[in-house]
Parts: structure tokens; C-alpha cells; sequence
């Protein structure tokens, strides 16, 4: 029997098409490897399989991992998170009350927010007056006085 054809042949094609996966992701060839690698175990359990039904089986199963991902795994992993917000602290913080600590002035200042003090911009603003997040530039806040 071709030394490719064994079940260490399709072993090691999975781990090539798995491995160029890292290299160049998109999930595509994550699915044949698998494949590959079920094609291993079958090799394993009928070895004088011949080359042709192999070739032929390893297709089958390659549409068929590639199906199971497009049908079933990608729109579970492509599901909206429920917060969204997670990682982004900024964007957290709009429409939250804060108060001006560093007086704003010519559209600069900071406000202190929980522990820690964040840049702002926005209408000038005394020390200590409350005002409310609107919108987030990078680490700026930029804020308007508080709404009624």
C-alpha cells in the first residue's frame, strides 16, 4: 500500500491543513483537516481500503465538515455577544452623570468618574457642576451640562 494512502498519510495531512489554518485563518481548511483526519481513523479501521474510494470518501467528508460548519457552527459562533460594551469602558459610560473636577475651559477639562479622573470636552463648566456623557473620542469624553 502507498506509504500516503495509510492512515499516518491523512494524520499528516490534517496536521498540515490544520496548521496552514493558524497561518492564514478563515476556518476553511480547519474543516478539510478535520476531514483528513477522520479519514485517518477509517484508514485505521479498514486498512486495504483502496486509494480510489479513499480519495473519493475523504471528498465526501471534506463537503460534509465544511456544510456542518457553514450550517450549524458559524452562525452560533457569529451570534451577537450580550454586552457588547464589554471592552470598551468608554462607550459604557454615555448617558452617565459625572462631576467636573478640573474645571472646563475653552472646551478642555477633566471629570471624575467613580475612582479615576477622564479627560472631557465640552461647554465650559465650574469645579464640582454635574454634567452627562454624550459620546466618547478615544480616551475624551465629551460632555454637555446635565439635562433636567
Amino acid at each position: 500500500m502507498d506509504p500516503f494512502v495509510s492512515n499516518y498519510g491523512w494524520w499528516l495531512l490534517a496536521l498540515v491543513l490544520i496548521a496552514a489554518e493558524m497561518i492564514a485563518p478563515g476556518y476553511f481548511l480547519l474543516w478539510i483537516g478535520i476531514a483528513a483526519g477522520v479519514m485517518g481513523l477509517v484508514t485505521l479501521l479498514v486498512p486495504n481500503l483502496p486509494v480510489l474510494a479513499q480519495v473519493v470518501l475523504f471528498g465526501v467528508f471534506a463537503v460534509v465538515a465544511c456544510l456542518v460548519y457553514w450550517k450549524f457552527i458559524r452562525p452560533i459562533a457569529e451570534q451577537r455577544d450580550d454586552q457588547p460594551l464589554l471592552n470598551r469602558r468608554g462607550q459604557r459610560m454615555v448617558g452617565r452623570r459625572v462631576i467636573v473636577c478640573e474645571a472646563i475651559v475653552n472646551g478642555r477639562g477633566k471629570v471624575r468618574v467613580g475612582d479615576g479622573e477622564w479627560l472631557a470636552e465640552g461647554p465650559d463648566a465650574p469645579e464640582g457642576s454635574e454634567v452627562e456623557v454624550v459620546d466618547v473620542a478615544g480616551t475624551t469624553l465629551r460632555v454637555e451640562p446635565r439635562r433636567a
